[in-house]
């Protein structure tokens, strides 16, 4: 029998789509706490981004998103518990043999560093859309200072030309980087990823399979909807405020860009963000963080595994 299965794929990819509908809004909301200026706290950013560009402003870079993010969930979904299946294959001779929190580990981690190569890329210009704002713009480039350099200049040009945005979508957005950062440009941040989500998805995948086991009903074949909804909220909250500081030195490194050149690297960027706000600009969005990491991810673990139930079902 083979190890790989393609309706863990599948299931990733509707659990994906609606957790990504689910979340965005706080996303953009996080986004800007972290990489942007001029927000003295959560409710005072909600405010702002309605009063100056009304609802349609929480949704600002969604379809991008919509359209990579419910790809890249289905390969860490498919990668994860294919991946579990070949170490069980390979220590006990029996890919149906359920993983030790040992084994389960190993895939974790794997997941996470495999999904930078995937991810790095659509966070990247998903931040870029959603920081695209002519005030947040402003606060970044009074921070950043004019240095007279060629990426200064740009940006500064790009803002003030009859008030247009710097990217006219996504597709531009990926055009303008290559053209002028190169296919590195789309990477940038992605080691901040690493340490983001190596040590995240164990952190995710770990508390999901704890939280399921004590809140399932024994004698049932399948956990309760309910169960799966509050396990894989909690394993969300818990993963997403535990990797919030990783989290905000790579929002300001991809977001770095569409402004002045301000960081040269990750220490760098986490000696300056420390030296200009404190050690407390690490936790900027964490109480977003654990609030959009509940519903988004109970919603990404109930799509997933109704959808597998489903398929295993035909």
């Amino acid at each position: 029998m083979s190890c790989f299965h393609l309706d863990d794929f599948l299931a990733g990819w509707i659990g994906g789509a609606s957790s990504v509908i689910v979340g965005h809004p706080l996303d953009t909301v996080k986004t800007r706490l972290q990489a942007g200026k001029g927000y003295k706290n959560t409710l005072h950013c909600v405010l702002q981004i309605y009063r100056k560009e009304t609802v349609a402003g929480f949704f600002k870079g969604l379809s991008f998103p919509l359209a990579s993010i419910t790809v890249y969930n289905s390969v860490v979904f498919g990668f994860f518990n294919n991946t579990q299946r070949v170490i069980s294959k390979f220590r006990h001779g029996d890919e149906r043999q359920p993983c030790g929190m040992l084994d389960m580990t190993l895939a974790s981690m794997l997941t996470g560093l495999m999904s930078v190569g995937l991810g790095a890329p659509v966070d990247l210009v998903k931040i870029r859309l959603q920081m695209q704002t002519l005030p947040c713009l402003a606060e970044n480039l009074n921070l950043a200072g004019t240095t007279g350099n060629v990426n200064g200049n740009i940006a500064v040009r790009s803002m003030t030309l009859q008030g247009q945005p710097t990217y006219r979508g996504p597709i531009h957005c990926i055009s303008s980087i290559l053209r002028t950062e190169g296919i590195r440009g789309l990477y940038r941040g992605a080691g901040a990823m690493v340490l983001r989500d190596v040590p995240g998805y164990t952190l995710y995948f770990i508390p999901y399979a704890l939280f399921r086991r004590w809140l399932s009903s024994e004698g049932r074949s399948s956990p309760h909807p309910c169960s799966i909804w509050v396990s894989g909220g909690l394993a969300g909250s818990i993963s997403w405020v535990t990797a919030t500081p990783a989290d905000v030195v790579k929002s300001r490194l991809q977001a770095d860009a569409l402004h002045a050149r301000k960081y040269r690297g990750i220490v760098h960027c986490i000696v300056q963000s420390y030296k200009t706000e404190g050690i407390h600009v690490f936790f900027r969005g964490a109480s977003v963080n654990a609030i959009r990491g509940f519903p988004m991810s109970a919603t990404m673990f109930l799509g997933y595994e109704l959808s597998l139930q489903f398929f295993r079902g035909l």
